[in-house]
């Protein structure tokens, strides 16, 4: 048997083979593994299996660099989500993908689809989802486009999350001119199960039903995979239709749908028609099982009369699932179906013959031998050289740059950073996430470097978090990589946690371009460096290439997904200080290192310099340290140094919770040899502020773990005053006034000007 043309297919040409974003070699390949030519539906499947979306041709190579392994690891890269062991029986699992091309150009239906599809990612493996995450990238806010998508996002992901009833708990938010044509948006999900209740998406069973259920399938998304694996340009407007639409009731039933029919003892796989639909759901559970099946397009639940195999097979409507059912159980799953309202459509079948086909009735559309539709897909290990005006930025002596005139006020350029955007509390968004449904938050939005969750019906907590400094990746991808993994662990200990694994979003140029790849596989390998010292095992994530515009690419930005174990949730530890006469301690050591920071894009408008050292050990050691004395309950409170350094950290800290800030009066004379604008605002890591009632206790747990540690100031009374004191130099200023330029900068931003669509929408994505 094999496929023919249908009537009024178009005919097979260069031209449509390019639009199709084939190269001239992979249409070859095609022919070559088909015998023949290929139908119009082929072409459509491999167009979409071959993408760089699906198919990670550019980056597999550099990804099976990654630690994937440890003893907790249940489940690594390869499946719908990671999965780990926390003990007694439960198991998380956990993911992060991007989507960012249909965020560009229409950004509220581009983020809520983009929390549906990692929704689904959690929940086909059995897990039930408890928490989501999100990492942003925007331009500059005096932008009414971006104001305009910002709005719009955020409305989409508080929207699509709140409906479903899973809390968004964490997340970072970045505004930057390199996002300015091209935003990211990056969505983790979190959820919690059984360790026996897991399931993968790999068909078997010989003569087992494969079922479409949940939504029906119409013609919204379709070549969605396509268009996230190509550049951002003046004509992707006009490629909204290939944006879904989501609805996020139907997916709270099919999440309840779904883990019932995990538990039921039904079905043996199960699988989300994420990017390229039915194509890579089908095709890809074919595979992991080394099984054929067969799939009859007339007999998916469609919504729009008219439908052809080749929309019916790419079509990327939202919430749907491909299931594998035991034999004879078809009317049990229809069953539990239609108890949620949802359709159960048998539409194949797994069968011996090692083929993957698609018929139309009894007209065979589709037909690929074996596995290789999947396993034959072409690999490139593409050229990769730095650029050398990355090379020039970094060699600069940034400690020549000239100070401002209005430097001579530690605290004026303090205010100028707390205000900006980056920096800034990011409450204006937050506060339209639910981030306590479900009643399991311990530690949300604001109140710490990472959010908590208590393990119901355990005393243990998750901390999950999600973080990356694309300025530091750009300007030395290697040492990027390592801090974005680093910090994030930092993030995660300050809570308490052990930091226990990642999934990660690479979100990075065109990889055909030398410096594009070299940015990619020098990030991955610091990322991997990271991994292995800290313990952090890869159970997966995205790729994103092509985010380009015609303003250039975006920041090389590894976004890190991680999550944590609290042994007793008890024992978790907030971000601000809370209590006036504790001692404030810093762990780490200032350096004069000045570089890639949020001081030079802000202050100077420039993004120059090497970035800060990132010493695995030292991570490592801070790390075990925060742990330990987070167990011990001698903090009240931890907070990273990262953007801003240490100067914005202990503002944070004091004022992060506006309704209780506090004082502080620090003293750094310890350090006065450092110039003052490295010292206070420089970006060194491996370096927390903490307070604590018994700083000797601190002190002894940090020398036995190696860890310099400086007893800096002590908290002050509530709405006292901020002060800093370098040698014979003091500064000071009211609590209240750095907490109103912290906490009103994205407001009255936000607010400046009406945020409409028809200001800001019909410019093109990328246009200036």
């Amino acid at each position: 048997m094999g496929a023919t043309p249908r009537p009024g297919d178009p005919v097979i040409t260069p031209a449509l083979v390019a639009e199709h974003g084939l190269t001239p070699d992979e249409y070859t390949r095609l022919e070559r593994m088909l015998g023949r030519t290929p139908t119009f539906t082929e072409l459509g499947i491999i167009s979409a299996l071959w993408s760089e979306h699906c198919s990670y041709k550019h980056s597999r190579p550099v990804l099976r660099t990654l630690p994937t392994k440890a003893p907790w690891v249940l489940q690594g890269p390869g499946e719908n989500a990671g999965v780990i062991s926390v003990g007694d029986g439960l198991a998380v699992a956990f993911k992060i993908e991007s989507h960012n091309h249909p965020s560009a150009v229409e950004p509220y239906q581009g983020a809520a689809t983009g929390v549906g599809g990692i929704l689904r990612d959690v929940f086909t493996m059995g897990a039930r989802p408890v928490a989501m995450l999100n990492s942003l990238r925007f331009g500059a806010l005096d932008s009414a486009r971006v104001r305009w998508l910002v709005s719009g996002v955020v409305k989409g992901i508080g929207d699509y999350g709140n409906c479903v009833g899973i809390p968004t708990v964490a997340g970072e938010v970045v505004f930057d001119p390199a996002y300015e044509g091209n935003p990211l948006v990056n969505a983790m999900c979190v959820g919690v199960l059984q360790e026996k209740d897991l399931i993968r998406a790999k068909a078997q069973g010989v003569g087992n039903p494969v079922i479409a259920v949940g939504a029906r399938t119409g013609r919204d998304g379709i070549h969605g995979a396509s268009f996230a694996s190509e550049d951002l340009t003046e004509a992707s407007e006009a490629k909204r239709p290939r944006v879904q639409v989501g609805d996020p009731f139907t997916e709270k039933l099919l999440l309840e749908a779904s883990l019932e029919l995990i538990t039921s003892g039904h079905i043996v796989a199960i699988q989300d028609m994420g990017a390229a639909g039915l194509t890579s759901s089908s095709a890809e559970m074919a595979e992991r099982g080394d099984v054929g099946v067969t799939i009859d397009t007339t007999l998916v639940p469609v919504r729009e009369t008219g439908m052809t195999p080749y929309e019916i097979l790419l079509s990327e409507s939202q919430e749907r699932m491909l299931v594998v059912a035991k034999k004879g159980h078809e009317d049990h799953v229809r069953a539990i179906l239609e108890k949620w309202d949802l359709v159960a459509a048998v539409i194949g079948e797994v069968i011996a013959e090692p083929v993957y086909r698609v018929t139309e009735g009894d007209h065979v559309v589709a037909e690929f031998p074996g596995s290789r539709l999947v396993t034959d897909c072409p690999v490139y290990t593409p050229d990769a050289a730095e650029g050398a005006d990355v090379q020039r930025l970094r060699a600069e002596d940034v400690h020549a740059i000239p100070e401002k005139a209005e430097e001579s006020d530690p605290l004026w350029t303090l205010r100028q950073l707390l205000s900006s955007p980056t920096i800034a509390s990011k409450r204006w968004i937050t506060r339209q996430y639910d981030s306590t449904v479900r009643a399991s938050t311990m530690l949300g939005p604001g109140d710490a470097d990472a959010a908590v969750i208590r393990l119901k019906g355990t005393n243990k907590g998750l901390a999950v978090k999600t973080d990356c400094n694309g300025r530091y990746v750009y300007l030395e991808p290697r040492v990027g990589g390592r801090i974005a993994v680093a910090e994030c662990a930092r993030n995660i200990a300050c809570t308490g946690a052990r930091p226990m694994a990642i999934t990660n979003c690479l979100n990075f140029g065109n990889p055909k371009r030398p410096e594009v790849f070299f940015q990619f596989r020098e990030a991955v390998a610091g990322m991997g460096e990271a991994c292995t010292a800290l313990d952090t095992p890869v159970t997966g994530g995205n790729v994103s290439f092509y985010n380009e515009s015609p303003l250039g690419a975006v920041f090389p930005t590894p976004t890190i997904g991680m999550v944590g174990l609290l042994e007793c949730a008890d024992d978790v530890v907030q971000g601000a200080f809370r209590t006036p006469g504790d001692a404030i301690l810093l762990l780490g050591t200032p350096t004069a290192e000045l570089g890639a920071s949020e001081y030079l894009s802000r202050i100077h408008g420039r993004t120059t310099g090497a970035p800060p050292a990132c010493n695995l050990a030292h991570e490592r050691a801070l790390v075990d340290c925060l742990v330990e004395a987070a167990a011990a309950r001698v903090l009240s409170s931890a907070h990273d140094c990262s953007d801003g350094g240490l100067a914005v950290a202990l503002a944070e800290s004091a004022m992060m919770r506006r309704e209780a800030a506090v004082g502080a009066d620090i003293d750094l004379s310890a350090f006065a040899s450092l110039p003052v604008r490295a010292l206070l605002f420089g970006e060194a890591q491996g370096r927390a502020v903490v307070s604590s009632p018994n700083p000797d206790a601190v002190a002894a747990l940090a020398a036995r773990h190696g860890v310099p540690v400086h007893r800096i100031g002590t908290v002050g009374a509530s709405g006292g005053s901020f002060s800093i004191t370098v040698g014979s130099h003091r500064w000071s200023t009211g609590v209240e006034t750095i907490a109103d330029a912290w906490h009103d900068a994205i407001p009255s931003l936000m607010a400046r000007v009406a945020i409409s669509s028809d200001d800001a929408a019909p410019a093109a994505a990328g246009s200036a």
